[in-house]
């Protein structure tokens, strides 16, 4: 029995010591690891991790979001290069990639802080209720938090005071929205789940140090995939208010992003769904370890770049250039790949464009410009001021303009079009015309404003509607086309049926009397912020006006490039005669039998050149010259005669 019994203390002691071992193991596993090895965090937060046996979050109940920098400890760059590595090496870790985002800086935005002062200098009785409306979705964790602990208002004032409010969207703003109502919520409306939960895409997180140093608890939840994430500061309906600034009892639609995604294919419902992030925080199928200073952690897939990509190049590089004065941290580095990441969204998934030759006829020839949308919205969307506009530029073999429609001044605006709007075309035939998709507000006069708070409805609203987009939709009247696009059959139609998400836009070029080779080119421009929502702003002043003023003098405004198309040594003849300074001269004989042609003018010729078909120099004479030689090869020739009293060009043949 004594032998017995001591080998049964004997098998005890040894599981005992196992599980002390294993314990221990798991423990010091836990333990975050750095590059010098030492603790990822201070000595007080180990000793309350280690005290807190149970891993039950000691919550600061004063807090009800974490801000992005608690968050950063584990999602953010890891020195060991294991955690938030893509399979090639790169970093993707979630804070830096996210801290560059409009996103990120929506409550540092100087832009916004300079509309914002300017709304309420128009209406300043409005001042409570326009800032409380407007932090709702810039700064909607401090906006919350106010709101719930009993504050009517949260303001800029409040906001500037809050380093949470001053977080922007930041983590807790999405991984903590209820999936209570989700997208049934707009106008910055939105239940938070303030049960100390953070909710993720992955089953059994690891909770462990979340808990003990954030004071939140991961939960996985379907919902926080869903686009309903986005519904609530995406959908945007305000109170239209006239002149004097009385409430009109009118609504109006300020932006409908997410309404625009439901009147689409990409919807849930649709016959190609696509959530929001699918192109917004754009999927990776790599294993992932998605937690940093934790060696044993499995990975995970898919993994979600919080890239948070929009469309607004322009903001991000003003305040990436003022980000010291706007207290931003973020490295210059994130703030190029956030750029690049930005032009890649507009260029590769915006929008296709094919041009194509029409018919020529008589003094003229006409071109098809098809446009169509690949986003899960119109584009553009969002900001009202937010426009698309077409480049259409021909010219001549020698290089001189032809036509030209939609070129930028040094402005950046639109010479003739940016005082009064332009109303949407479904041909184009003079150069005082352009093509601007676009949204235009009106106030309670008729008359057109971008005072936001006055909008009252929408006078223009040609914006591409996304594939799939119908005037009959359930919520059609959140995303309506307004003007003359609603009745162009060739808008958002094709073979005659709604929903193509394209827009087939004619040009008809006068030819001038000119015959010879011509180029032409189409290319389509986003631009964020056009001069004319600046205008109105300007004539007022309050230091958020004076400070984005300053910054936007040494800014780049320049609109981007989203798609060209060209067709290049199209030959046209006009029947006319030409408009340009021609003499009384003659060429022959034309066509020519052995290349030699000969020239009868009544003025003194200066000089000529030939050109191939392809615009290329073949020769070039000097002084009175009357006859050309061009014997060594046959084929179509263009010649410019520079005379005494003008210049004129031909066309010649060699056969």
């Amino acid at each position: 029995m004594t032998g017995k019994g001591s080998k049964e203390r004997s098998n005890k002691l040894k599981w005992v010591i196992a599980v002390f071992l294993f314990g221990s193991i798991l423990l010091f596993s836990m333990v975050p690891i750095r590059e010098n090895n030492t603790a990822f965090h201070s000595h007080e937060e180990w000793s309350n991790f280690l005290k807190n046996t149970s891993l039950t979050p000691p919550k600061d109940s004063i807090h009800l979001f974490p801000t992005a920098k608690q968050c950063s400890g584990c999602h953010g760059y890891d020195s060991q290069m294991n955690a938030m590595v893509d399979w090639q090496g790169n970093d993707i870790n979630v804070y830096d990639d996210w801290s560059t985002t409009m996103m990120a800086n929506s409550a540092k935005d100087p832009f916004w802080r300079a509309k914002v002062s300017h709304e309420v200098l128009i209406n300043p009785n409005h001042k409570l209720d326009l800032e409380t409306k407007c932090t709702s979705c810039h700064a909607p964790q401090g906006h919350f938090t106010a709101l719930l602990r009993g504050s009517e208002h949260y303001t800029i004032e409040d906001m500037e005071n809050d380093s949470i409010g001053l977080d922007g969207v930041s983590c807790g703003a999405c991984h903590m929205k209820s999936a209570d109502n989700l997208e049934h919520l707009f106008s910055g409306e939105a239940n938070y789940d303030t049960s100390g939960v953070i909710f993720g895409p992955y089953q059994t997180p690891f909770a462990a140090p979340m808990n003990s140093f954030v004071g939140f608890n991961p939960v996985f939840s379907e919902h926080i995939n869903s686009s309903g994430i986005c519904a609530s500061c995406h959908t945007l309906f305000t109170e239209s208010v006239d002149l004097e600034g009385e409430f009109t009892g009118e609504s109006f639609v300020e932006q409908a992003t997410y309404h625009e995604w439901i009147n689409s294919d990409f919807d849930d419902d649709g016959s190609t769904p696509q959530s929001c992030q699918s192109c917004h925080m754009p999927r990776l199928e790599d294993n992932i370890v998605i937690s940093a200073n934790y060696l044993f952690l499995q990975p995970r897939s898919p993994y979600a770049l919080h890239d948070l990509i929009g469309s607004n190049i322009p903001m991000i590089k003003l305040i990436r250039d003022n980000k010291e004065e706007l207290n931003i941290e973020a490295a210059d580095e994130h703030f190029e790949e956030t750029i690049s990441k930005t032009l890649a969204l507009l260029q590769q998934k915006s929008l296709d464009i094919e041009l194509t030759l029409g018919e020529m006829k008589e003094d003229s020839v006409s071109f098809d410009l098809k446009l169509t949308n690949k986003a899960g919205h119109k584009f553009p969307s969002g900001y009202p001021s937010r426009r698309v506009f077409v480049e259409f530029v021909v010219t001549m073999e020698f290089g001189d303009t032809l036509f030209s429609s939609g070129v930028l001044d040094e402005d950046y605006r639109l010479p003739g079009h940016d005082d009064n709007f332009e109303p949407h075309h479904n041909m184009i035939s003079d150069e005082n015309q352009v093509q601007i998709y676009e949204y235009i507000l009106e106030d309670v006069n008729g008359d057109v404003t971008t005072i936001l708070e006055q909008a009252y409805q929408g006078i223009k609203d040609n914006r591409l509607p996304p594939k799939g987009f119908t005037t009959d939709h359930s919520v059609y009247d959140t995303t309506q086309i307004y003007g003359r696009a609603l009745n162009d059959a060739n808008f958002n139609h094709q073979d005659n049926q709604e929903g193509s998400g394209s827009d087939l836009l004619s040009y008809r070029i006068p030819l001038k009397g000119y015959q010879g080779l011509i180029d032409v080119s189409a290319k389509v421009y986003y631009q964020a912020l056009p001069p004319r929502w600046l205008t109105s702003m300007f004539e007022v002043q309050s230091a958020e006006i004076d400070t984005f003023k300053r910054m936007l003098e040494s800014a780049d405004m320049s609109p981007t490039l989203v798609a060209l198309d060209t067709i290049n040594n199209l030959l046209v003849e006009s029947l006319s005669s030409p408009d340009y300074p021609v003499s009384k001269v003659s060429i022959y004989p034309n066509p020519s039998s052995d290349g030699l042609f000969y020239i009868q003018t009544d003025q003194e010729i200066q000089s000529i050149r030939v050109f191939d078909r392809l615009g290329r120099s073949v020769q070039s004479l000097e002084g009175s010259n009357d006859k050309i030689d061009l014997s060594s090869k046959k084929g179509l020739y263009f010649i410019e005669i520079t005379l005494s009293e003008g210049t004129t060009k031909r066309k010649i043949v060699y056969q």
